[in-house]
C-alpha cells in the first residue's frame, strides 16, 4: 500500500512521517483490498493548544474512509484515526462479504 503524507503550514520531520507511515501500513491486516492512504498533517495557527489536525483518506474499492481529528500532537491524532478506522474497514469488509453471501 503506498501512503502519502502531507504536511501543511509546516515541514515534518523524517521521523513524523515515518510514524504515520508505519501506523497507516499497519491497517491492512484489516483490509486486504486497500489501494493507497493520504495523510494530511495541518497546523492551525490559533492560540488553542489542540491546533494540530491530522486526517486520514483510506481508499478502497468502491469507497473511501475518511477520518479526521484535532489534537494537540500528531501522534495522538493519528493513533486516533487509525484505531477508527480499524472499526470502518472492519464493518465495510462485513459488509462486502454479507452482499456476496446474498
Amino acid at each position: 500500500m503506498k501512503v502519502f503524507t502531507q504536511s501543511v503550514n509546516f515541514n515534518a520531520d523524517s521521523e513524523l512521517i515515518k510514524f504515520v507511515e508505519k501506523k497507516v501500513e499497519s491497517l491492512v491486516k484489516f483490509h486486504d483490498k486497500i489501494v493507497d492512504a493520504e495523510v494530511f498533517l495541518k497546523v492551525l495557527n490559533t492560540s488553542d493548544k489542540e491546533n494540530k489536525i491530522t486526517e486520514v483518506k483510506i481508499n478502497i474499492p468502491g469507497s473511501e474512509l475518511i477520518v479526521k481529528r484535532e489534537t494537540k500532537t500528531f501522534e495522538e491524532g493519528v493513533n486516533s484515526a487509525v484505531d477508527n478506522l480499524k472499526r470502518q474497514l472492519k464493518r465495510s469488509k462485513e459488509k462486502h462479504r454479507d452482499s456476496l453471501i446474498s
